[in-house]
Protein backbone atom coordinates (compact mmCIF):
# COMPACT_ATOMS: atom_id res chain seq x y z
CA UNK A 1 0.00 0.00 0.00
CA UNK A 2 1.38 3.43 -0.93
CA UNK A 3 1.14 6.57 1.21
CA UNK A 4 -2.08 7.59 -0.52
CA UNK A 5 -3.60 4.25 0.44
CA UNK A 6 -2.66 4.72 4.09
CA UNK A 7 -4.37 8.10 4.18
CA UNK A 8 -7.41 6.67 2.37
CA UNK A 9 -7.76 3.84 4.87
CA UNK A 10 -7.65 6.19 7.86
CA UNK A 11 -9.89 8.82 6.26
CA UNK A 12 -12.61 6.47 5.01
CA UNK A 13 -12.76 4.17 8.03
CA UNK A 14 -12.38 7.16 10.35
CA UNK A 15 -15.36 8.96 8.85
CA UNK A 16 -17.26 5.65 8.83
CA UNK A 17 -16.52 5.17 12.54
CA UNK A 18 -17.47 8.77 13.34
CA UNK A 19 -20.90 8.15 11.83
CA UNK A 20 -21.26 4.79 13.62
CA UNK A 21 -20.36 2.40 10.81
CA UNK A 22 -18.45 -0.87 11.01
CA UNK A 23 -17.11 -2.08 7.67
CA UNK A 24 -16.19 -5.47 9.15
CA UNK A 25 -19.80 -6.16 10.14
CA UNK A 26 -21.39 -8.63 7.75
CA UNK A 27 -24.83 -7.00 8.08
CA UNK A 28 -26.15 -3.73 6.73
CA UNK A 29 -27.53 -3.04 10.19
CA UNK A 30 -23.94 -2.43 11.30
CA UNK A 31 -22.41 -1.00 8.12
CA UNK A 32 -22.73 2.58 7.02
CA UNK A 33 -20.37 4.69 4.88
CA UNK A 34 -17.59 2.24 4.04
CA UNK A 35 -19.00 -0.38 1.65
CA UNK A 36 -16.07 -2.78 1.51
CA UNK A 37 -12.68 -3.85 2.88
CA UNK A 38 -11.41 -6.79 0.86
CA UNK A 39 -7.73 -5.93 0.31
CA UNK A 40 -6.31 -8.21 3.05
CA UNK A 41 -4.38 -5.13 4.24
CA UNK A 42 -4.21 -4.62 8.04
CA UNK A 43 -7.00 -2.42 9.33
CA UNK A 44 -5.77 1.13 10.08
CA UNK A 45 -5.64 2.83 13.47
CA UNK A 46 -8.82 4.73 12.60
CA UNK A 47 -10.62 1.37 12.92
CA UNK A 48 -8.55 -0.48 15.53
CA UNK A 49 -8.02 2.27 18.12
CA UNK A 50 -9.72 1.28 21.42
CA UNK A 51 -11.91 4.39 21.30
CA UNK A 52 -13.25 3.40 17.87
CA UNK A 53 -15.18 0.39 19.12
CA UNK A 54 -16.97 2.41 21.79
CA UNK A 55 -17.84 5.12 19.29
CA UNK A 56 -19.20 2.59 16.78
CA UNK A 57 -21.32 0.85 19.41
CA UNK A 58 -22.86 4.18 20.44
CA UNK A 59 -23.97 4.88 16.87
CA UNK A 60 -21.48 7.68 16.33
CA UNK A 61 -22.80 11.16 15.64
CA UNK A 62 -25.98 9.72 14.11
CA UNK A 63 -26.86 7.72 17.21
CA UNK A 64 -30.01 8.45 19.18
CA UNK A 65 -27.84 9.81 21.98
CA UNK A 66 -24.35 10.91 20.96
CA UNK A 67 -21.63 9.66 23.29
CA UNK A 68 -19.65 12.91 23.35
CA UNK A 69 -16.97 11.51 25.63
CA UNK A 70 -16.29 8.61 23.25
CA UNK A 71 -16.29 10.94 20.28
CA UNK A 72 -13.88 13.41 21.87
CA UNK A 73 -11.53 10.64 22.95
CA UNK A 74 -11.55 9.19 19.43
CA UNK A 75 -10.92 12.51 17.71
CA UNK A 76 -8.06 13.36 20.08
CA UNK A 77 -6.29 10.17 19.04
CA UNK A 78 -7.30 9.91 15.36
CA UNK A 79 -6.73 13.07 13.31
CA UNK A 80 -9.36 12.75 10.59
CA UNK A 81 -8.85 16.21 9.03
CA UNK A 82 -5.15 15.40 8.63
CA UNK A 83 -5.99 12.07 6.95
CA UNK A 84 -8.39 13.76 4.53
CA UNK A 85 -5.81 16.47 3.81
CA UNK A 86 -3.29 13.69 3.21
CA UNK A 87 -5.54 12.12 0.55
CA UNK A 88 -5.79 15.49 -1.19
CA UNK A 89 -2.05 16.16 -0.93
CA UNK A 90 -1.07 12.73 -2.26
CA UNK A 91 -3.54 13.12 -5.11
CA UNK A 92 -1.69 16.24 -6.21
CA UNK A 93 1.56 14.28 -6.40
CA UNK A 94 0.09 11.41 -8.40
CA UNK A 95 -1.49 13.21 -11.33
CA UNK A 96 -3.69 11.80 -14.06
CA UNK A 97 -6.95 9.94 -13.64
CA UNK A 98 -6.17 8.80 -10.09
CA UNK A 99 -5.49 12.38 -8.99
CA UNK A 100 -8.95 13.53 -10.06
CA UNK A 101 -10.62 10.51 -8.49
CA UNK A 102 -8.85 11.01 -5.15
CA UNK A 103 -9.51 14.75 -5.18
CA UNK A 104 -13.23 14.03 -5.55
CA UNK A 105 -13.05 11.44 -2.76
CA UNK A 106 -11.29 13.94 -0.47
CA UNK A 107 -13.98 16.55 -1.13
CA UNK A 108 -16.77 14.09 -0.30
CA UNK A 109 -15.00 13.05 2.91
CA UNK A 110 -14.50 16.70 3.86
CA UNK A 111 -18.22 17.35 3.55
CA UNK A 112 -19.02 14.25 5.62
CA UNK A 113 -16.63 15.56 8.30
CA UNK A 114 -18.24 19.01 8.24
CA UNK A 115 -21.72 17.49 8.46
CA UNK A 116 -20.64 15.48 11.51
CA UNK A 117 -19.33 18.64 13.16
CA UNK A 118 -22.59 20.41 12.34
CA UNK A 119 -24.60 17.61 13.96
CA UNK A 120 -22.67 17.80 17.23
CA UNK A 121 -22.71 21.60 17.32
CA UNK A 122 -19.03 22.12 16.54
CA UNK A 123 -19.34 23.55 13.05
CA UNK A 124 -21.36 25.77 10.76
CA UNK A 125 -24.35 24.53 8.80
CA UNK A 126 -23.16 22.88 5.61
CA UNK A 127 -24.90 24.36 2.55
CA UNK A 128 -27.22 21.88 0.88
CA UNK A 129 -25.78 22.63 -2.56
CA UNK A 130 -22.25 21.82 -1.37
CA UNK A 131 -23.41 18.46 0.01
CA UNK A 132 -25.12 17.44 -3.23
CA UNK A 133 -22.27 18.59 -5.44
CA UNK A 134 -19.71 16.69 -3.34
CA UNK A 135 -21.52 13.41 -3.98
CA UNK A 136 -22.97 13.89 -7.46
CA UNK A 137 -20.67 16.40 -9.15
CA UNK A 138 -23.52 18.84 -9.79
CA UNK A 139 -25.92 21.02 -7.84
CA UNK A 140 -29.33 20.04 -6.50
CA UNK A 141 -32.44 20.05 -8.66
CA UNK A 142 -36.00 18.73 -8.29
CA UNK A 143 -37.10 15.53 -9.95
CA UNK A 144 -39.36 15.61 -13.01
CA UNK A 145 -41.54 12.49 -12.86
CA UNK A 146 -44.13 13.51 -15.46
CA UNK A 147 -42.79 11.58 -18.46
CA UNK A 148 -42.31 8.32 -16.53
CA UNK A 149 -45.72 8.70 -14.84
CA UNK A 150 -47.46 9.28 -18.17
CA UNK A 151 -45.79 6.20 -19.63
CA UNK A 152 -46.89 4.10 -16.62
CA UNK A 153 -50.47 5.33 -17.13
CA UNK A 154 -50.32 4.41 -20.80
CA UNK A 155 -49.01 0.91 -20.13
CA UNK A 156 -51.46 0.26 -17.29
CA UNK A 157 -54.34 1.42 -19.47
CA UNK A 158 -53.32 -1.04 -22.15
CA UNK A 159 -53.19 -3.77 -19.49
CA UNK A 160 -56.81 -3.06 -18.51
CA UNK A 161 -56.35 -0.93 -15.41
CA UNK A 162 -58.69 2.05 -15.10
CA UNK A 163 -56.27 4.92 -14.69
CA UNK A 164 -59.07 7.46 -15.35
CA UNK A 165 -61.33 6.17 -12.58
CA UNK A 166 -61.96 8.17 -9.42
CA UNK A 167 -58.88 6.75 -7.70
CA UNK A 168 -56.74 7.63 -10.67
CA UNK A 169 -53.29 6.39 -11.51
CA UNK A 170 -52.19 5.71 -7.93
CA UNK A 171 -55.07 3.27 -7.32
CA UNK A 172 -54.28 1.55 -10.61
CA UNK A 173 -50.62 1.16 -9.62
CA UNK A 174 -51.58 -0.18 -6.19
CA UNK A 175 -53.92 -2.73 -7.82
CA UNK A 176 -51.25 -3.75 -10.31
CA UNK A 177 -48.76 -4.29 -7.48
CA UNK A 178 -51.21 -6.26 -5.33
CA UNK A 179 -51.89 -8.70 -8.14
CA UNK A 180 -48.17 -9.33 -8.72
CA UNK A 181 -46.77 -9.03 -5.20
CA UNK A 182 -43.97 -11.44 -4.34
CA UNK A 183 -44.07 -13.43 -1.09
CA UNK A 184 -41.10 -12.33 1.01
CA UNK A 185 -41.03 -15.75 2.66
CA UNK A 186 -39.93 -17.14 -0.72
CA UNK A 187 -37.49 -14.38 -1.58
CA UNK A 188 -34.42 -16.63 -1.47
CA UNK A 189 -35.85 -19.11 -3.96
CA UNK A 190 -37.15 -16.34 -6.18
CA UNK A 191 -33.83 -14.57 -5.95
CA UNK A 192 -31.91 -17.64 -7.07
CA UNK A 193 -34.04 -18.01 -10.19
CA UNK A 194 -33.95 -14.33 -11.14
CA UNK A 195 -30.20 -14.08 -10.49
CA UNK A 196 -29.58 -17.01 -12.83
CA UNK A 197 -31.69 -15.31 -15.49
CA UNK A 198 -29.77 -12.04 -15.33
CA UNK A 199 -26.41 -13.78 -15.05
CA UNK A 200 -27.14 -15.55 -18.34
CA UNK A 201 -28.23 -12.30 -19.96
CA UNK A 202 -25.05 -10.61 -18.73
CA UNK A 203 -22.90 -13.36 -20.21
CA UNK A 204 -24.53 -12.62 -23.54
CA UNK A 205 -24.79 -8.82 -23.52
CA UNK A 206 -22.06 -7.57 -21.15
CA UNK A 207 -19.11 -9.96 -21.16
CA UNK A 208 -18.26 -9.63 -24.89
CA UNK A 209 -17.50 -5.94 -24.31
CA UNK A 210 -15.15 -6.44 -21.34
CA UNK A 211 -11.56 -7.74 -21.07
CA UNK A 212 -11.55 -11.55 -21.37
CA UNK A 213 -9.89 -11.95 -17.94
CA UNK A 214 -13.17 -10.91 -16.27
CA UNK A 215 -15.06 -13.87 -17.74
CA UNK A 216 -13.83 -16.14 -14.91
CA UNK A 217 -15.01 -13.76 -12.13
CA UNK A 218 -18.26 -14.83 -10.41
CA UNK A 219 -20.74 -12.05 -11.09
CA UNK A 220 -23.39 -13.01 -8.56
CA UNK A 221 -22.06 -14.93 -5.55
CA UNK A 222 -24.73 -13.69 -3.15
CA UNK A 223 -27.24 -14.88 -0.54
CA UNK A 224 -30.64 -13.20 -0.15
CA UNK A 225 -31.62 -12.69 3.50
CA UNK A 226 -35.03 -11.24 4.50
CA UNK A 227 -34.91 -9.14 7.68
CA UNK A 228 -37.72 -7.59 9.70
CA UNK A 229 -38.31 -3.95 10.61
CA UNK A 230 -35.22 -2.52 8.92
CA UNK A 231 -35.03 1.23 8.35
CA UNK A 232 -33.72 0.53 4.85
CA UNK A 233 -35.43 -1.25 1.94
CA UNK A 234 -32.41 -3.46 1.40
CA UNK A 235 -28.68 -3.63 1.94
CA UNK A 236 -26.14 -5.19 -0.41
CA UNK A 237 -23.18 -6.16 1.74
CA UNK A 238 -20.14 -6.88 -0.39
CA UNK A 239 -17.71 -8.91 1.73
CA UNK A 240 -15.08 -10.25 -0.66
CA UNK A 241 -12.92 -11.70 2.12
CA UNK A 242 -13.56 -15.43 1.60
CA UNK A 243 -10.82 -17.31 -0.21
CA UNK A 244 -10.65 -20.66 -2.01
CA UNK A 245 -8.04 -23.22 -0.99
CA UNK A 246 -5.68 -21.83 -3.64
CA UNK A 247 -6.00 -18.33 -2.18
CA UNK A 248 -8.22 -16.91 -4.92
CA UNK A 249 -11.19 -14.73 -4.03
CA UNK A 250 -14.76 -15.98 -3.86
CA UNK A 251 -16.27 -12.49 -4.47
CA UNK A 252 -19.06 -13.15 -1.98
CA UNK A 253 -21.84 -10.83 -0.85
CA UNK A 254 -25.21 -10.87 0.91
CA UNK A 255 -28.40 -8.94 0.25
CA UNK A 256 -30.65 -8.20 3.21
CA UNK A 257 -34.15 -7.29 2.05
CA UNK A 258 -36.78 -5.63 4.23
CA UNK A 259 -39.48 -8.24 4.87
CA UNK A 260 -42.16 -5.52 5.03
CA UNK A 261 -41.61 -4.39 1.43
CA UNK A 262 -44.55 -4.60 -0.95
CA UNK A 263 -43.02 -5.34 -4.31
CA UNK A 264 -44.30 -6.73 -7.58
CA UNK A 265 -42.42 -9.43 -9.45
CA UNK A 266 -41.34 -7.05 -12.27
CA UNK A 267 -40.02 -4.61 -9.66
CA UNK A 268 -38.16 -7.50 -8.04
CA UNK A 269 -36.53 -8.27 -11.37
CA UNK A 270 -35.27 -4.69 -11.52
CA UNK A 271 -34.06 -4.97 -7.91
CA UNK A 272 -32.03 -8.10 -8.66
CA UNK A 273 -30.41 -6.56 -11.72
CA UNK A 274 -29.66 -3.43 -9.64
CA UNK A 275 -28.25 -5.09 -6.54
CA UNK A 276 -26.68 -8.20 -8.01
CA UNK A 277 -26.01 -8.82 -11.68
CA UNK A 278 -24.93 -6.88 -13.64
CA UNK A 279 -25.32 -4.20 -10.93
CA UNK A 280 -23.61 -3.74 -7.58
CA UNK A 281 -22.28 -7.24 -6.85
CA UNK A 282 -20.89 -7.55 -10.37
CA UNK A 283 -19.33 -4.07 -10.20
CA UNK A 284 -17.62 -4.77 -6.88
CA UNK A 285 -16.44 -8.23 -7.95
CA UNK A 286 -14.86 -6.82 -11.10
CA UNK A 287 -13.11 -4.10 -9.10
CA UNK A 288 -11.82 -6.69 -6.62
CA UNK A 289 -10.42 -8.75 -9.47
CA UNK A 290 -8.83 -5.69 -11.08
CA UNK A 291 -7.17 -4.91 -7.73
CA UNK A 292 -5.90 -8.48 -7.32
CA UNK A 293 -4.37 -8.33 -10.81
CA UNK A 294 -2.73 -4.95 -10.12
CA UNK A 295 -5.02 -3.06 -12.47
CA UNK A 296 -6.62 -0.93 -9.73
CA UNK A 297 -5.18 0.88 -6.72
CA UNK A 298 -6.07 0.44 -3.06
CA UNK A 299 -9.01 2.86 -3.13
CA UNK A 300 -10.90 0.33 -5.27
CA UNK A 301 -11.05 -1.94 -2.20
CA UNK A 302 -12.61 0.53 0.25
CA UNK A 303 -15.57 1.83 -1.73
CA UNK A 304 -17.53 4.53 -0.02
CA UNK A 305 -21.08 5.89 0.09
CA UNK A 306 -21.84 9.58 -0.47
CA UNK A 307 -19.07 9.90 -3.03
CA UNK A 308 -18.96 10.53 -6.76
CA UNK A 309 -17.91 6.92 -7.26
CA UNK A 310 -21.02 5.78 -5.39
CA UNK A 311 -23.13 7.94 -7.70
CA UNK A 312 -21.61 6.17 -10.70
CA UNK A 313 -22.26 2.76 -9.09
CA UNK A 314 -25.93 3.66 -8.51
CA UNK A 315 -26.10 4.76 -12.13
CA UNK A 316 -24.69 1.43 -13.32
CA UNK A 317 -27.13 -0.43 -11.06
CA UNK A 318 -30.19 1.47 -12.25
CA UNK A 319 -29.19 0.89 -15.87
CA UNK A 320 -28.20 -2.72 -15.18
CA UNK A 321 -31.45 -4.22 -16.43
CA UNK A 322 -30.95 -2.42 -19.75
CA UNK A 323 -27.30 -3.52 -19.89
CA UNK A 324 -28.37 -7.12 -19.26
CA UNK A 325 -30.85 -7.02 -22.13
CA UNK A 326 -28.44 -5.21 -24.43
CA UNK A 327 -30.71 -2.17 -24.91
CA UNK A 328 -30.52 1.52 -24.04
CA UNK A 329 -34.21 2.42 -23.57
CA UNK A 330 -36.93 1.08 -21.29
CA UNK A 331 -39.38 0.69 -24.19
CA UNK A 332 -36.89 -1.74 -25.79
CA UNK A 333 -37.30 -4.24 -22.92
CA UNK A 334 -38.99 -7.47 -24.04
CA UNK A 335 -42.41 -7.05 -22.39
CA UNK A 336 -44.59 -4.26 -21.03
CA UNK A 337 -44.94 -5.83 -17.57
CA UNK A 338 -41.20 -5.49 -17.11
CA UNK A 339 -41.30 -1.94 -18.48
CA UNK A 340 -43.87 -0.97 -15.84
CA UNK A 341 -41.73 -2.49 -13.08
CA UNK A 342 -38.63 -0.63 -14.22
CA UNK A 343 -40.50 2.66 -14.54
CA UNK A 344 -41.91 2.30 -11.01
CA UNK A 345 -38.45 1.47 -9.65
CA UNK A 346 -36.94 4.53 -11.34
CA UNK A 347 -39.79 6.71 -10.08
CA UNK A 348 -38.87 5.53 -6.58
CA UNK A 349 -35.31 6.75 -7.14
CA UNK A 350 -36.65 10.03 -8.50
CA UNK A 351 -38.63 10.17 -5.25
CA UNK A 352 -35.40 9.81 -3.25
CA UNK A 353 -34.00 12.88 -4.94
CA UNK A 354 -37.28 14.77 -4.47
CA UNK A 355 -37.34 13.91 -0.78
CA UNK A 356 -33.85 15.34 -0.42
CA UNK A 357 -34.71 18.47 -2.40
CA UNK A 358 -37.94 19.21 -0.55
CA UNK A 359 -36.51 18.43 2.89
CA UNK A 360 -33.15 20.17 2.69
CA UNK A 361 -33.53 22.53 -0.25
CA UNK A 362 -37.00 23.83 0.57
CA UNK A 363 -37.45 22.98 4.26
CA UNK A 364 -40.79 21.19 3.75
CA UNK A 365 -42.29 19.16 6.64
CA UNK A 366 -42.25 15.38 6.48
CA UNK A 367 -46.02 14.87 5.99
CA UNK A 368 -45.96 17.10 2.92
CA UNK A 369 -42.92 15.33 1.51
CA UNK A 370 -44.46 11.89 2.12
CA UNK A 371 -47.72 12.89 0.43
CA UNK A 372 -45.84 14.23 -2.59
CA UNK A 373 -43.78 11.06 -2.98
CA UNK A 374 -46.86 8.88 -2.77
CA UNK A 375 -48.95 10.97 -5.19
CA UNK A 376 -46.41 12.13 -7.77
CA UNK A 377 -43.91 9.25 -7.72
CA UNK A 378 -46.36 6.35 -7.16
CA UNK A 379 -44.39 4.79 -4.30
CA UNK A 380 -45.99 2.61 -1.64
CA UNK A 381 -47.04 4.09 1.69
CA UNK A 382 -44.16 2.26 3.37
CA UNK A 383 -41.63 3.76 0.93
CA UNK A 384 -43.12 7.25 1.20
CA UNK A 385 -42.75 7.09 4.98
CA UNK A 386 -39.17 5.78 4.94
CA UNK A 387 -37.92 8.08 2.18
CA UNK A 388 -39.41 11.20 3.75
CA UNK A 389 -38.42 10.19 7.27
CA UNK A 390 -35.56 7.88 8.25
CA UNK A 391 -33.75 8.44 4.95
CA UNK A 392 -34.84 11.90 3.90
CA UNK A 393 -34.30 13.63 7.24
CA UNK A 394 -31.00 11.92 8.01
CA UNK A 395 -28.39 14.73 8.11
CA UNK A 396 -25.96 12.80 5.90
CA UNK A 397 -27.96 10.43 3.72
CA UNK A 398 -30.70 12.96 3.09
CA UNK A 399 -28.29 15.57 1.82
CA UNK A 400 -25.64 13.49 0.07
CA UNK A 401 -26.92 10.03 -0.88
CA UNK A 402 -30.54 10.36 -1.88
CA UNK A 403 -29.69 12.64 -4.85
CA UNK A 404 -27.07 10.14 -6.07
CA UNK A 405 -29.53 7.64 -7.54
CA UNK A 406 -31.18 9.97 -10.02
CA UNK A 407 -27.94 11.77 -10.91
CA UNK A 408 -26.10 8.52 -11.58
CA UNK A 409 -28.97 6.98 -13.53
CA UNK A 410 -29.24 9.94 -15.88
CA UNK A 411 -25.49 10.14 -16.49
CA UNK A 412 -24.96 6.44 -17.22
CA UNK A 413 -28.01 6.36 -19.49
CA UNK A 414 -26.64 9.34 -21.42
CA UNK A 415 -23.19 7.76 -21.71
CA UNK A 416 -24.66 4.52 -23.05
CA UNK A 417 -26.63 6.42 -25.69
CA UNK A 418 -23.55 8.42 -26.72
CA UNK A 419 -20.73 5.84 -26.82
CA UNK A 420 -20.45 2.35 -28.34
CA UNK A 421 -20.98 -0.52 -25.91
CA UNK A 422 -17.39 -1.72 -26.25
CA UNK A 423 -16.16 1.66 -25.11
CA UNK A 424 -18.62 2.71 -22.43
CA UNK A 425 -19.05 -0.63 -20.60
CA UNK A 426 -15.31 -1.13 -20.12
CA UNK A 427 -15.06 2.45 -18.81
CA UNK A 428 -17.90 2.39 -16.28
CA UNK A 429 -16.86 -0.99 -14.85
CA UNK A 430 -13.35 0.34 -14.15
CA UNK A 431 -11.40 -1.57 -16.79
CA UNK A 432 -9.55 1.58 -17.89
CA UNK A 433 -8.94 2.71 -14.30
CA UNK A 434 -11.19 3.37 -11.32
CA UNK A 435 -13.58 6.19 -12.22
CA UNK A 436 -16.40 8.19 -10.68
CA UNK A 437 -19.39 10.04 -12.09
CA UNK A 438 -17.13 12.84 -13.34
CA UNK A 439 -13.81 11.18 -14.17
CA UNK A 440 -15.52 8.61 -16.39
CA UNK A 441 -15.72 11.40 -18.99
CA UNK A 442 -11.92 11.71 -18.89
CA UNK A 443 -11.59 8.03 -19.80
CA UNK A 444 -14.25 8.06 -22.49
CA UNK A 445 -12.92 11.19 -24.14
CA UNK A 446 -9.25 10.41 -23.87
CA UNK A 447 -8.54 6.68 -23.95
CA UNK A 448 -9.12 3.74 -26.22
CA UNK A 449 -11.59 1.01 -25.41
CA UNK A 450 -10.23 -2.11 -23.76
Amino acid sequence: MDQAGKYIGDAVLGIDTLWGGDVMCASGTGRFIADSWFSNEPLPAAYTHPAADRLRKSGGVSGKSVDHEAMEQYLREVDLPAAIAGVREEAGKIGGLRERYLAGLAESLSVMWDLAMEVVGKGETVPYARSVEASTGKGPEPSRPETKRERVAELLGRAGYGVSNSGGLLDAVDAWRRERVIPMASVRALGTAVIAHFDNLSAKNLLPFLPPELARVPRANIDFLPIKDAWFSGSMNYLGRARNTDGTSQYEATYEINASLQMSYPEFEQLVSHEVVPGHVTTFAYLQDLYVRGKASFEATVLTMNTRAATLFEGIANNAILIAHGVTEIEQLPDEELQIGVLLALLQDDAKNQSSYMTWGEGRPQPEVAATLRRDFLVTEERADKLSGAWGRHPLLGRMYLPAYRAGTQKVAQLRRTHPAGRVLAAIYGCNGLVDIQTVDQVLNGSKAV
